[in-house]
């Protein structure tokens, strides 16, 4: 198999083992506390508005073209997207040599998008109003959160957005706003206007990169995927603790985005948080590029 990588049983259960106790660090107290009926607005956006369940998370794949050997590997084989191989060293599990092809669509969307969204200047005015854009003028009946009330109340809320322009670019915030608010945002977003409007400053932009590294699936290296997620656990708390909740419960502490200082603050995070996407976001374009030109590639490669 030319081009393949081959790992021993020894190699892949360390970076199994490893994985495991990772997501377990990230995700096992929340966890334990759901299991009692516990909430999170953080990890509990993570695992419903995103599909991708825990146990998915916590499930260590390689990537696709590397053969996993050894006794232990057999345990791959329950899984429809991967397949037995015969190497040197004996019988071999890896992801199914005919995935790329029947997720091409899907990989070609992904490159599309974030190469577009690379080569555009980060606009960082937003204030992260799409969470406020979302109860504006809609009472109880619009509120996402009804667990948790509203820090400056309903009317307070409808007062920010009133005196602020919502500048949102992002089509997957914005089709959550209510009616009154939709008309105010500084740009018509659509589903197809996607590509001309994504760019990198935008908080969701950069929480979407796990969204996006799950849905090629196993095709791309668990390590790689929960740094995505990693991004998107920093990036929904800097969205939560500047929406119009209050999550002091939780340990949140606000940004108070309706004060001078509160947006100055949001500016920096979201500044910071764009820099901190831009390797992922080009090491995601790489993997891409490489699955749609050689159809495999192994644990190495790093974005030029």
């Amino acid at each position: 198999m030319p081009g393949a990588t081959s790992l021993t049983e020894a190699e892949w259960t360390t970076r199994q083992a490893a994985h495991a106790a990772r997501v377990e660090n990230l995700v096992g107290d929340y966890l334990t506390d759901r299991g009692h009926g516990g909430v999170h607005p953080v990890l509990d956006f993570l695992f419903t508005y995103y599909s991708h369940r825990p146990g998915q998370l916590r499930r260590w794949n390689p990537g696709h073209g590397v053969v996993l050997t050894g006794e232990r590997a057999r345990d791959y084989a329950e899984f429809a997207s991967y397949e037995q191989v015969e190497t040197a060293q004996g019988t071999g599990f890896r992801v199914r040599s005919d995935l790329v092809e029947r997720r091409r669509s899907s990989i070609e969307f992904t490159l599309g998008l974030l190469a577009a969204t690379r080569e555009r200047p980060a606009a960082l005015g937003c204030f992260g109003l799409h969470e406020w854009a979302m109860v504006y003028r809609g009472g109880g009946s619009a509120q996402r959160h009804e667990q948790v009330p509203l820090r400056l109340g309903p009317d307070g809320t409808d007062e920010v957005v009133d005196s602020m322009t919502l500048r949102c670019t992002h089509y997957d915030a914005f089709r959550f706003f209510t009616p009154d608010a939709a008309p105010r945002n500084s740009l018509p977003l659509s589903s197809e206007s996607r590509l001309r409007s994504e760019q990198p400053g935008c908080i969701h932009a950069s929480m979407d990169l796990y969204k996006w590294c799950y849905k090629i699936g196993p095709l791309i290296d668990s390590e790689f995927l929960t740094d995505c997620f990693e991004l998107a656990l920093h990036a929904r708390t800097i969205d939560m603790r500047a929406s119009p909740y209050d999550l002091s419960e939780y340990g949140l502490e606000p940004i108070r985005i309706e004060t001078a200082a509160g947006r100055a603050e949001y500016v920096r995070a979201q500044g910071e948080l764009s820099a901190e996407a831009a390797p992922l976001r080009s090491a995601l374009i790489a993997r891409c590029q490489n699955l749609l030109t050689n159809g495999e590639f192994g644990i190495g490669l790093t974005a030029e």
